[in-house]
């Protein structure tokens, strides 16, 4: 089938593109730089800087991965508005494609959209913190507005007959991308340590997994609605941090204090200090195995 996917060229997007190019799908990707996506794409992946190129080519399910990075600029007023835009009106124009095609040929079977563990905003930490489904009442604050405003731009899909799964990711670990990619040189060093108390939730997921994750729920015509993207084990940013030292063989002495996160990244501090303990409950009910379900496991192949 052709799958169209926004953010194709991201950490997680090449990943998935490549996974269908070997599944023998035909790829279509949007990218305001083409000829740049092209080059870390597989070869013959159809790229284009606008999803309504491809009316002439009508793709059979969509996946929406685009969106500005969440924690490369301080969140200023102007920030948080093109951290929205760049979202909902990538997701908007997935919808006018469904609009589009409902016309003059037919809708695409299924969007997968993309949305974050933010949706839930904090949910508290330590050992009282309860299990975070897909079922839990979201904290208001400005990560649940975003993720909130993102899901609801996708759901325009649905009036043109598209079944719509929005996925809730986690932290994405693996070699080259993501969070780990900022994060281990100063570990490497033995300068690392817990933020704050610590005692924050990190759903996280390996790359792998959430790939597969996606693939299902491209695949599987009865799923649809929200799902969590996490391992069923989520860990402390203490837990986390103390993981990575062990299979580094380095110490983390160096905690970094609430006050300090908050006086250089102001509200943007958050994300590094708040939490969720989210559990992919749908998933897990769907029977889906993970190849990585501990940290440990996920480090150790990272990590090797």
């Amino acid at each position: 089938m052709r799958v169209l996917i926004t953010g194709g060229s991201g950490f997680v997007g090449q990943r998935l593109c490549r996974r269908l190019v070997d599944n023998g799908h035909r790829v279509q990707v949007v990218s305001r730089a083409p000829a740049k996506a092209a080059k870390a794409l597989p070869e013959g992946v159809d790229v284009r800087s606008s999803a309504l190129d491809f009316v002439d080519k009508p793709p059979a399910a969509l996946v929406n991965l685009a969106g500005e990075p969440i924690a490369d600029k301080r969140w200023s007023d102007s920030q948080k508005e093109r951290l929205i835009d760049s979202r909902v009106n990538a997701t908007k124009e997935l919808v006018m494609l469904c609009e589009q095609l409902s016309q003059t040929a037919s809708a695409p079977q299924v969007l997968v959209s993309g949305s974050a563990m933010g949706y839930y905003g904090d949910q508290g930490g330590g050992d009282d913190a309860a299990p975070v489904t897909e079922q839990t009442t979201p904290h208001d604050e400005f990560v649940h507005r975003l993720c909130q405003r993102w899901e609801d731009a996708a759901r325009g899909v649905e009036a043109y007959g598209v079944r719509l799964a929005i996925l809730r990711t986690g932290l994405v670990l693996d070699q080259g991308g993501g969070m780990l990619k900022k994060l281990l040189p100063p570990f490497k060093l033995g300068l690392g340590g817990r933020l704050g108390k610590g005692d924050q939730y990190m759903p996280w997921i390996h790359r792998e997994d959430l790939v597969e994750m996606l693939l299902w729920l491209i695949e599987k015509p009865h799923l649809s609605g929200p799902f969590n993207g996490s391992a069923p084990q989520p860990v402390t940013n203490r837990e986390f941090t103390r993981a990575i030292g062990r299979h580094l063989k380095r110490p983390t002495p160096f905690p970094v204090p609430a006050l300090v996160l908050e006086t250089l990244f102001g509200e943007m501090s958050r994300l590094l200090l708040t939490g969720a303990r989210m559990v992919p409950q749908r998933f897990e009910e769907e029977g889906f195995t993970f190849r990585y379900p501990t940290l440990d496991q996920a480090l150790e192949d990272i990590l090797a």
